[in-house]
């Protein structure tokens, strides 16, 4: 071996045979002796069956040792100088006290890496020495800045992916990792925030290098904070809804403290807690009725007492959407049918419907006899279609007549009910016999707010009419079956054909009024016959369902495997279209997110339709966003795009309650919103350290631990360096020798020789 040159080697083979031939010929070699030793199973005498299987054996050896041409590979290595990290903690919560009283958590840090620092450098001997400051990422940092105490700015606390990013090469840098040092406070709120965990503990075993750690800080300072709340998405108005709040009390004395709920400043809750020593969490329930519907924020505020290390966490906000607790929904009908059947059953079952209903169960044509006899009850018509009117929220005419119930005078309630709509009401009506030109509607007061001309005196088209969306039903949402325009279309192409439809006319443009599905097959005028259409008449709604076969939808398309989701999904967005759910109004301001961390700015995403119901594309849209006492504290603009939505982004001042107004060009109701603005971020919601995590990932990756104050440095752990092959290499044959193919002839030879003289040819 030259010395000088190579300074490590290794055997290798230089046979251009593949790995799978030089296999074969092993099995052979071990087939040959085997077949050796089988032919002396007759010798008794052992040492000559040894001799001559040693023999064989050590011919084979020979025999795939000239086949696989070995050598002796010379080779000029070099030991590549590994990295060690000091990873130093720069997140917020290091801004907190090392005790009460003491310096912060960050300068405690700094003055430890200073007292240290000489210790640290002389690993420079061994490996190259990295610094870096990590909060929710890593970065390099100025050792000199480090060791005077890094800025504590960072919003967040990603302890065990700053390793994961130091192992694998953050930076320039793409050699090995020998260890880590981890300076820290512990208050780590992503991967470990609930601790380690078996996946986290894999993860931590990756990483493949000694993680040593030093805690500072031991104990929690005092502080008391709204940890955390509770509570339902939505609540209903008028009925009772309780938030729970757990406080967490660390390092206080007995005493009572009130704690408060508050919409969006006004008190709604309040309870009174008293702190023991020794306990650390309550449960705090706060009950109220909320009186109006909308989305709204809330508060949980507790009181900010002397000598608190942290009082950004002394309040939390939520947001919380409150609707009415039931629709009520009167509904009559003409006589008894499966579209009645089915209409009833689906509104009945949903919780939050209040129904009132009545069936006509015969005309006085039928049979004289008196009107009681005419519903399953007696039909109250002047109070239901006079004074109780307005208490529904919408009205539903199902295979229903005005005209045919003498006694009952319904025409003259007739104009109530128009008067209701434009009132902001709403009405359906639905297909059948005795409905729309059947029951000639088309010269009483609601042929002025129904959403098509029934054309009196006509009778329904019988047959099979399968449904076809227009171009204003693709976006409707009362026509939306599923999300898409070709997953929509495709569910209506699904469904079974309606059997019947009532003869009616679109109303002309302007009347406000939209065909949103037709029946190609039917004409009329020239044109699809309407089967259904939505208006928008004054402030309310009318719907018309010209079809009294919609269960079709429902029970044949289950009963040929499809479900009745559709025909769920097209009443359910009908209601909610007729009582103006909210979240399906023609403006639509959408936050990012309910609540946001402090400073961060509130993203808007505001989504704006037409009268068509298309995309309101290239109209202004604005925000603003509105304090607690009523004040427009920021404001923005943008234009829609192409598909109806903008995006605006608004900055709030500080932490609290805001009300989001959208509004915009063409669409007259503004959209409101709801948005929190944090007091307190991850980093300043708990203010205790946590040495006990710092440990355990120390002693998952075989490092050592420490803690201030008091500590000292701990042992550092290294890894071994990698060993990595630079420069030269040479490789130097030992097969071709000439004594090589004189031992396997000698050997041979001597088996042979052996095999005649004792009696084995």
């Amino acid at each position: 071996m030259d010395g000088e040159t190579f300074n490590a080697w290794r055997l290798t083979a230089l046979t251009p045979l593949p790995a799978w031939a030089l296999a074969l010929l092993g099995l052979a070699a071990l087939a040959s002796i085997a077949l050796a030793w089988r032919g002396l199973a007759g010798e008794p005498r052992r040492a000559r069956k040894a001799a001559l299987v040693a023999l064989r054996a050590v011919a084979a050896a020979l025999a795939l040792a000239l086949l696989a041409e070995p050598a002796l590979e010379l080779l000029q290595t070099a030991r590549v100088r590994n990295r060690f990290a000091v990873l130093v903690d720069a997140s917020r919560s290091m801004a907190f006290p090392l005790e009460p009283g003491g310096p912060s958590r960050a300068a405690a840090a700094g003055a430890f890496l200073r007292e240290h620092r000489a210790e640290l450098e002389r690993l420079a001997d061994r490996v190259d020495l990295e610094w870096y400051g990590f909060g929710g990422e890593v970065a390099p940092a100025d050792p000199a800045q480090a060791v005077r105490g890094l800025e504590p700015a960072a919003g967040r606390t990603d302890l065990l992916g700053a390793l994961e990013a130091v192992t694998s090469g953050a930076g320039a840098s793409s050699r090995r990792l020998a260890g880590a040092l981890v300076v820290s406070d512990g208050a780590d709120n992503a991967a470990l925030a609930d601790g380690l965990s078996g996946a986290t503990r894999a993860r931590l075993r990756a990483l493949g290098v000694p993680v040593s750690a030093v805690a500072v800080g031991r104990s929690a300072p005092r502080d008391l904070a709204v940890e955390r709340v509770a509570v339902d998405d939505f609540a209903f108005v008028r009925n009772t809804v309780t938030v729970e709040a757990t406080l967490r009390a660390r390092g206080l004395e007995a005493q009572d403290v009130r704690v408060v709920l508050r919409r969006e400043g006004a008190v709604v809750a309040q309870a009174t807690v008293r702190l023991e020593p020794g306990k650390e969490r309550y449960s705090v329930p706060l009950s109220f009725a909320p009186d109006q519907t909308g989305t709204f924020v809330f508060t949980v505020a507790a009181p900010v007492l002397p000598g608190e290390a942290v009082t950004e966490n002394n309040q939390r906000s939520f947001v919380l959407r409150v609707i009415r607790d039931r629709v009520r929904v009167l509904m009559v009908a003409g006589r008894p049918s499966w579209d009645v059947r089915f209409l009833r059953g689906l509104l009945k079952q949903d919780p939050n419907v209040d129904l009132v209903s009545f069936f006509i169960l015969r005309t006085n044509a039928d049979q004289p006899g008196p009107q009681e006899d005419l519903s399953l009850i007696p039909f109250p018509v002047a109070e239901i279609f006079g004074e109780q009117l307005r208490t529904f929220d919408a009205v539903l005419f199902v295979d229903f007549a005005y005209g045919p119930y003498r006694g009952l005078e319904i025409d003259r309630y007739l104009p109530n009910l128009r008067d209701y709509v434009r009132g902001g009401g709403a009405l359906a009506m639905v297909g059948g016999e005795q409905s729309f030109g059947d029951g000639r509607y088309g010269q009483t007061p609601l042929a002025e707010v129904l959403p098509v001309a029934p054309l009196d005196g006509t009778s329904e088209a019988e047959g099979e009419f399968r449904p076809r969306l227009t171009a204003e039903g693709k976006r409707h949402p009362v026509t939306a079956l599923a999300p898409g325009e070709a997953p929509n279309e495709a569910a209506w192409a699904g469904l079974p054909p309606v059997t019947a439809v009532n003869l009616t006319r679109a109303l002309p443009p302007g009347a406000g009024a939209s065909v949103l599905l037709e029946a190609p097959a039917v004409s009329v005028g020239g044109r699809a016959a309407p089967l259904v259409a939505v208006r928008e008449v004054g402030q309310g709604r009318t719907l018309a369902v010209a079809t009294d076969a919609t269960w079709r939808w429902g029970f044949l398309a289950a009963e040929g495997g499809q479900g009745n989701r559709a025909y769920l999904r097209f009443w359910n967005g009908a209601l909610r279209w007729l009582v103006r759910d909210p979240s399906l109004g023609p403006l639509q301001v959408e936050p990012d997110a309910p609540s946001v961390e402090p400073g961060a700015p509130v993203g808007l995403t505001v989504t704006a339709r037409g009268p068509d119901w298309g995309p309101a594309a290239g109209k202004k849209v604005s925000a603003d966003l509105v304090s607690e006492d009523g004040r427009t504290v920021a404001h923005g603009e943008a234009v829609a795009g192409e598909d109806g939505t903008a995006r605006i982004e608004l900055v709030p001042p500080g932490p609290g309650a805001y009300r989001v107004v959208s509004r915009a060009e063409g669409v007259g109701d503004p959209a409101s919103a709801a948005v929190a603005v944090r007091g307190a971020g991850p980093e300043d919601a708990d203010a205790a350290p946590r040495p006990e995590l710092l440990q355990a990932v120390s002693e998952a990756t075989g490092g050592a631990f420490s803690a201030l104050p008091g500590g000292d440095l701990p042992d550092l752990a290294l890894a071994d360096p990698e060993v990595v092959e630079i420069g030269r290499r040479k490789a130097l044959p030992i097969w071709d020798r000439w004594w090589t193919l004189a031992g396997l002839a000698a050997v041979l030879t001597a088996e042979w020789v052996l095999r005649r003289r004792w009696g084995y040819w």
